[in-house]
Parts: structure tokens; sequence; C-alpha cells
């Protein structure tokens, strides 16, 4: 009766481990503690660099973000179209390698109090033996227009087939409910701040 335990023990272990699968969904993110979030009332959310095949992936994400950070109640948000005047109005190229006085200057001309840069690393279908499933990693970074410096940035991926799907045919999110949920769940490291 002994051994008849152990075995069931083993065997739920191992369906514990096949359940809760091989990676982690929980970000990578970074909040300056010295800052007060209450101070930023208006922040401009800049192009996002585009790393993937997907030639609108980093436009795609970046109207998310807009949409999410408004939904929030967070922030107001400088509209796309003022960002990108004020971009082209000071001749900058490289969104990606902006310095401490380009962010001051763009903040100024915004009105912003905070910039957000970053990128779009993974975005489509990858497929995961006879499955094929959404995937996104995105980084985001939050800095300050007064100084210049990173006050908030996380990077996260999200999507790929869960085991039901990949050995049940379960159904799993669409690309679009992908964006939208990693997005959601990255603005929400900084409303829980």
């Amino acid at each position: 009766m002994h051994l008849l335990k152990k075995y069931f023990l083993a065997f739920m272990i191992s369906i514990l481990f096949l359940f809760s699968g091989c990676r982690s969904n929980v970000p990578v993110y970074h909040i300056s503690e010295d800052i007060d979030f209450s101070f930023y009332k208006r922040v401009a959310v800049m192009p996002l660099d585009n790393l993937t095949n997907d030639k609108f992936a980093g436009e795609i994400v970046r109207q998310v973000v807009v949409s999410e950070l408004l939904a929030s109640g967070l922030v107001d948000v400088v509209f796309p179209g003022e960002v990108m005047s004020a971009i082209n109005q000071m001749g900058i190229k490289n969104i990606s390698s902006l310095t401490a006085d380009q962010i001051k200057a763009l903040g100024n001309a915004l009105k912003a109090e905070a910039l957000i840069v970053g990128s779009v690393e993974e975005f489509g279908n990858v497929k995961m033996g006879n499955v094929s499933a959404p995937q996104v990693t995105i980084s985001l970074m939050m800095a300050d227009a007064g100084t210049g410096s990173i006050i908030w940035s996380i990077t996260k991926t999200r999507g790929g087939a869960s085991f039901m799907a990949r050995h049940f045919g379960a159904s799993h999110e669409t690309l679009s409910e992908t964006v939208l949920l990693l997005v959601r769940e990255a603005i929400q490291t900084l409303a829980s701040y």
C-alpha cells in the first residue's frame, strides 16, 4: 500500500509539471522608487521600433498602447500626429537612440511630462508541433521629459500554444487579443505602482 502512495504522488507531480508548462509569464520590469507618478499627467507615445517581419507591427502595438493608457485613466496621451510633427520638425531620424536633450526638447514641444519609447521584438504566429499560435514580445520605457532618465521599463511576452491547444486542439487567443492583453498587462505594472 505504501508503494502505491509513492507511485500516485509521483504521478500527480508529473501531471502538475505537464499542465504548468515550461515558460514563465512574469514580466521583467523596473519602476524608479523615488518617482511620484501622480506628477505625470500627459505622456507622448513615440513610434515603436519594429524588429519583426510584419511592417505594421510597431504601429499596431503603438495604437494599442495609446488606447490602453487612455482606458487606464492614468494619464492623458498626446495625439500621435502631434508626436510625428514634433519629431519631423526637430529632424530626429532615429527614435531608438534619443539623447536626454532630445527627450527634454520633445517633452517641452509636446507639453508632456514623459515619453514612452520601445520596440516590438516578436509579432506573429509561432509553430509548436502541428499547432500555430500568436506570440508577441514588446519592450517599453517611460522617460521623464524633465531629466531624460528612464523611470519605468518593461519587457513582456504573451502567446504561444498552451498545453491544451497543443495536445487537445483547444482554441487560443487571436493575434489581436494577444496584443491587447499583453499591452494591458504591461500598463498594469505602471498602474499598480
